[in-house]
């Protein structure tokens, strides 16, 4: 097992060098420019230099003056010491900017996937047991309404009714007006409470594909021989269930698990932005928008290292679950 662990890292090392030097690549070809923005605004100024004059000094003090494997390996060189230069739109060095946003996105995504677990492994369960009766039926509809809703289109219902009509919650925001004059339980509940819409937006997008995805492997297992062998041997239902068949639908679940964690970190940007949490989606929504190729740069990286990261929590999720897969 260390021995593949250590080969699966080391790949892992490899795919992460080109993956990086292909997002470098296509940062440095944005077609919007902070540089140019920062330019053109300084150019304005009574007195100023030219317009082309602000552009060749930033590009020089941005390191943007070189060529691309060159620039590259200059920001590799600052990444492997943990050193990602400042941000160029948010004015602050790249991590503090992180470290600052990183748990808002954390948390929300943390709890939509926890409620996502909860609620649609039973329920793909409870289909595939009864499968066209009505339960089967009701989880399939619902399935499909959580997999055809856009997160845009539900979090704007959700904010007109109970934001809106109701006035349950806040519109927008993680913290209410009086939010400093609060205790510390106060302020936690407070910001639990601006989390709510959200968290209930990003489970029922998400919710149904999952749900949808037991059922099938489900229905696969319960249709096996072993499973008709066990039922003959007198077994009861819920130790056929319980005991035999989900352990076996728990290996193709463990492939979305895994896939799940840039999810947890890497925050829900359409989400964020409709409800104004500065999450790191929001975050890097505004830094595309701006040109900030260093956050960017950083962000999809980020990203890159969480998948590969999670393949491999994948891989030894599978021995976990599945003895053969460790014989093998």
């Amino acid at each position: 097992m260390k021995k593949f662990i250590l080969k699966r890292l080391l790949i892992s090392v490899v795919l992460l060098f080109f993956v990086s030097l292909i997002i470098y690549t296509i940062m440095r070809c944005m077609p919007t420019s902070y540089v140019e923005n920062q330019a053109r605004a300084l150019a304005t100024r009574p007195g100023s230099k030219s317009y082309q004059e602000w552009v060749s000094q930033l590009n020089a003090q941005y390191g943007l003056d070189v060529g691309v494997l060159k620039g590259y390996f200059r920001w590799l060189s600052g990444a492997i010491r943990l050193d990602f230069g400042d941000s160029w739109y948010w004015n602050q060095p790249i991590l503090d900017k992180f470290k600052d946003v990183i748990w808002y996105s954390f948390f929300l995504s943390l709890a939509a996937f926890i409620l996502e677990m909860v609620i649609a492994i039973p329920l793909g369960i409870a289909a595939a047991r009864k499968q066209y009766s009505m339960t089967d039926y009701a989880v399939t509809v619902f399935a499909l309404i959580g997999i055809s809703l856009p997160s845009f289109f539900f979090a704007t219902i959700l904010k007109y009714v109970f934001s809106i009509k109701l006035g349950w919650f806040d519109i927008s925001g993680t913290v209410s007006r009086m939010h400093q004059s609060m205790t510390d339980t106060q302020k936690l509940l407070d910001i639990a409470k601006h989390m709510i819409l959200p968290v209930i937006t990003l489970t029922v997008v998400s919710i149904g594909g999952m749900m949808r995805y037991v059922r099938a492997n489900m229905l696969e297992v319960l249709n096996s021989d072993y499973i008709r062998t066990a039922r003959a041997k007198g077994l009861s239902e819920n130790r056929v269930i319980n005991h035999h068949a989900f352990r076996n639908t728990l290996i193709p679940i463990v492939t979305l698990l895994g896939g799940s964690l840039p999810g947890l970190f890497g925050g829900a940007m359409i989400t964020e932005q409709l409800f104004q949490i500065p999450g790191i989606g929001y975050t890097s929504y505004v830094s595309v928008m701006q040109g900030d190729i260093p956050f960017v740069m950083f962000y999809m990286v980020f990203l890159a290292v969480l998948t590969l990261l999670g393949n491999l929590i994948a891989d030894i999720l599978y021995a976990a679950v599945d003895p053969r897969v460790r014989v093998n």
